[in-house]
């Protein structure tokens, strides 16, 4: 026969925007202990069912200078000294179990300091069961009817379950009874009285909704995280006579000593979920046998004798209960044999050990290092948590370092989003355990900010319901006779077919007659059933019609009503990521402010004191200034008087240049027209200016300028140089240029004209000229030829050589002096 393998417990693939991007924050309990005597003082008090307030000893107070600081701390629910087992399980653990059974997976951790009550909540004591009792009597007080018979299912190594057919799962049964020694079936198995009272639950729970179409097997597992090694506490370890063994005082131990397991390795399977390779599962069918399991492994369990704790756990426990569910077939008879309908849910139940500080437990040895090893994984699970919890609230993507202890690396999956998360944080209010417990209220603080994303609901399998019971004979209910009881009544009564005469010829016709009525009467019974039964079938017909119709209408409604939730589900989820993030960003903003509230402080006075010093400069300024506007007038008075001297000094040195240069031209015309000359007479300064100012009215149209005059100097002429007819120009006039009026243009026959100089134009000329203007120191335009040579580069290009510059600028004439004649 083959065997199909189930799915390991990871959710199914979901398309985005489904429930699997719906958060929940972890779950954080909090409950007290009660003190162990009455006048002993207590640090921490119960608020309301929410909230906790711890209070600074008077010791502390006193070494701390009279610091006395109340801290309050919040939780999802707070169970003071008087809850009861059955309260705090109804309250955590109920959902988790609730959600196990209907293929979801489920953490469960307590978390505290050495003798806060972590192993009490969870296991309990003689007469109130915990937690791990509790959860298990839910379990099979919910499947109990429906549970798979024994080796249907099968564990293997792969973090997987194989299925067997009822063929297969007998012989198995059949070859474990045959083995020597065979273990008691839990139904003849007495209860062990050390452990009796702990699971005896007078109160029924047991899980709503119940899926009756399946069978269920319960396998449980239990190990052990010992300085960060994991060990198997249901492994039968076999006995090795010859090998002897050796204790930590380096002699050897008696043959019935105890031989501890060989460490377990994490595997990742092939959805990427973790577990302890070759690690025990047990398949139960009972409470009773569930714990007897459970209580095997712990008594293996490292424990010690610390200062603290008689009894203080060395190492972090792990009970597993995994649910495996398949649903039977279409006739109700058998499991399904198809491995995709198979669903596994997990719910891992984890006794951490208690943090403690070495100065109070006296540790050493052994003790010393087990202590630092429990803090250590403590630690990392507190890091994981501060790192998830900046992730999300911050949008960053630091890597949270799971594999830096076996503890979190073996529950990664859980924070990932294979299950919800719930923790119950244990407290010992007596002052001694002060600061341990204010150490635990912060990770919890910080462990409720932390999201895990919601499991999805398994898929449904498509078959009909209620196949199990549909099936199934049943009698009649009460007194109610059968229907065929009653259509047998309903024909004639046989007449009595005894023939003791040969010659009787009555018997025989009577039988027939009434066995003809029979027929008759039957034949009509089965005419009317048959109408009925067509008319039945169109009724039924409709009937089907009709809902086939309401249901996809309403399917069509159910549809737009969960893409709406879906979409008002994500909205929310964004509008809080981004309600965080300006929470977060207003918290900046307002330290922000406080700063450039102090800087705008410290500025202000800064600028009185500047606008004071300011003040007096420009008093000192003003004072300044009416000095100087003083001077400054009376420089200028000065001024212009010596301006108007030397003004008319220089008119009168003018006037006198030029009566000199009319006598010489009164000359020149006495000789050119008279032989007679007279003597001229030399103006007085009057007359002298009022020719200058005649003259200067009424300019010649011929300058002066282009008199010859013998004391000027003479003009040194400019060699223009010759250029050759069989030269090339290019002719470089930026667009930028503007157009002169001069007579004097610059003409360059046979040239290029070019707006911008490029390889192409150069390459076919041997001469450059550059047309640039400038504005020249008295306003005027200045345009400048640059000429230059051409040469061919090495590389097959083109560079010029500047060689002349000729200039052409325009002026005013003013102070040019003209002369009609």
């Amino acid at each position: 026969m083959k065997s199909a393998r189930a799915k390991t417990p990871r959710k199914p693939t979901v398309k985005k925007g489904s429930q699997t991007n719906l958060k929940d924050p972890v779950g954080v309990y909090c409950r007290v202990r009660p003190l162990g005597f009455p006048d002993q003082e207590c640090c921490i008090e119960v608020i309301n069912n929410t909230t906790v307030q711890l209070h600074t000893p008077e010791g502390y107070r006193l070494n701390r200078n009279g610091d006395y600081k109340e801290t309050q701390y919040s939780f999802k629910q707070v169970f003071g000294t008087h809850t009861t087992q059955k309260e705090l399980f109804d309250v955590v653990a109920n959902p988790l179990v609730n959600d196990l059974i209907h293929g979801k997976n489920g953490l469960l951790f307590t978390y505290g300091v050495t003798g806060s009550g972590k192993t009490h909540t969870m296991t309990g004591s003689p007469g109130e069961g915990g937690l791990l009792p509790r959860c298990l009597d839910m379990i099979f007080n919910s499947i109990g009817s429906f549970q798979a018979k024994r080796y249907v299912f099968k564990s293997n190594d792969r973090n997987s379950m194989d299925i067997q057919c009822e063929v297969d799962a007998l012989l198995e049964r059949q070859k474990r009874e045959a083995m020597p020694n065979p273990k008691t079936s839990s139904s003849k198995r007495q209860v062990d009285p050390e452990f009796a009272d702990m699971i005896t639950v007078q109160e029924f729970c047991k899980a709503e909704e119940v899926d009756e179409d399946s069978v269920y097997g319960v396998f449980v597992s239990y190990i052990e995280i010992y300085n960060n090694y994991i060990y198997d506490l249901l492994e039968e370890v076999p006995f090795d006579p010859i090998k002897p063994k050796w204790n930590s005082c380096s002699t050897p131990v008696r043959n019935t000593d105890f031989v501890p397991p060989q460490s377990k390795l994490l595997r990742e399977d092939k959805n990427h979920n973790m577990y302890v390779a070759g690690c025990t599962e047990v398949e139960v069918k009972s409470t009773e046998e569930a714990f007897e399991v459970f209580w095997r492994g712990q008594k293996k369990r490292r424990i010690a004798n610390t200062h603290l704790n008689r009894e203080s756990s060395r190492s972090h426990s792990v009970f597993n209960i995994k649910l495996v569910q398949a649903p039977l077939d279409a006739d109700g008879d058998n499991v399904l044999q198809e491995k995709e309908q198979i669903t596994i849910s997990q719910l891992s139940l984890v006794d951490l050990a208690g943090s403690e500080r070495t100065n109070r437990t006296r540790a050493e040895g052994n003790r010393l290092r087990e202590a630092g090893n429990i803090n250590q994984s403590l630690m990392t699970l507190r890091t994981c948590m501060d790192v998830l919890r900046e992730n999300q609230m911050y949008g960053t993507n630091k890597m949270v370092p799971y594999r830096d202890s076996k503890l979190t690396h073996l529950f990664k999956n859980y924070f990932d989003g294979e299950g919800k998360v719930r923790m119950i944080v244990c407290v010992n209010p007596k002052a001694e355990d002060y600061e341990e417990n204010l150490q635990v209220m912060r990770f919890a603080e910080v462990t409720q900010e932390v999201e895990v994303a919601r499991p999805v609901d398994k898929a449904i399998c498509g078959l009909t319901p209620g196949r199990r019971y549909r099936n199934q004979p049943r009698g009649p209910v009460g007194n109610e006779p059968l229907v065929t009881d009653v259509v047998l009544q309903s024909f004639p009564p046989l007449p009595s077919c005894e023939i003791l005469d040969i010659n009787d010829e009555q018997t025989l016709p009577r039988l027939i007659e009434a066995l003809e009525k029979r027929h008759h009467l039957r034949q009509m019974m089965i005419d009317e059933f048959n109408k009925q039964s067509n008319a039945f079938k169109a009724l039924l017909q409709e009937f089907d019609n009709a809902v086939l119709s309401k249901e996809n209408h309403m399917q069509g409604k159910l549809n737009e009503k969960e893409k709406m939730i879906s979409g008002q589900k994500l909205e929310i989820e964004r509008l809080e990521k981004k309600n965080k993030t300006l929470e977060y960003k207003i918290e900046i903003l307002e330290k922000t402010t406080t700063i450039y509230e102090e800087d705008k402080r410290n500025l202000q006075q800064e600028l009185e004191t500047q606008n004071q010093k300011l003040q007096r400069q420009f008093s000192d300024k003003r004072r300044l200034e009416a000095r100087l506007q003083g001077m400054v007038t009376e420089t200028k008075m000065k001024w212009e008087k010596e301006c108007e001297r030397r003004v008319a000094a220089k008119q009168l040195e003018m006037q006198n240049k030029l009566w000199v240069k009319d006598e010489k031209l009164k000359q020149l015309k006495a000789i050119v027209t008279e032989p007679k000359t007279e003597k001229p007479e030399r103006p007085s300064r009057e007359r002298d200016r009022e020719k200058v100012t005649q003259r200067s009215v009424s300019p010649s149209p011929v300058p002066l300028l282009f008199q010859p005059d013998q004391n000027a100097p003479p003009i040194r002429l400019r060699h223009r140089r010759s250029r050759s007819a069989g030269d090339r120009w290019v002719d470089h006039k930026p667009a930028s240029n503007m157009q002169t009026e001069t007579v004097m243009q610059p003409h360059v026959p046979h040239a290029i004209t070019v707006s911008v100089a490029n390889e192409k134009a150069l390459a076919k000329c041997e001469k450059y000229m550059l047309t640039h203007q400038e504005l020249a120191s008295d306003g005027e335009i200045e345009t400048k030829l640059i000429k230059g040579d051409i040469y061919k580069t090495r590389g097959g290009g083109q560079s010029v050589q500047f060689t002349d510059i000729e200039t052409l600028k325009q002026e005013s004439p003013n102070g040019v002096l003209w002369l009609w004649r």
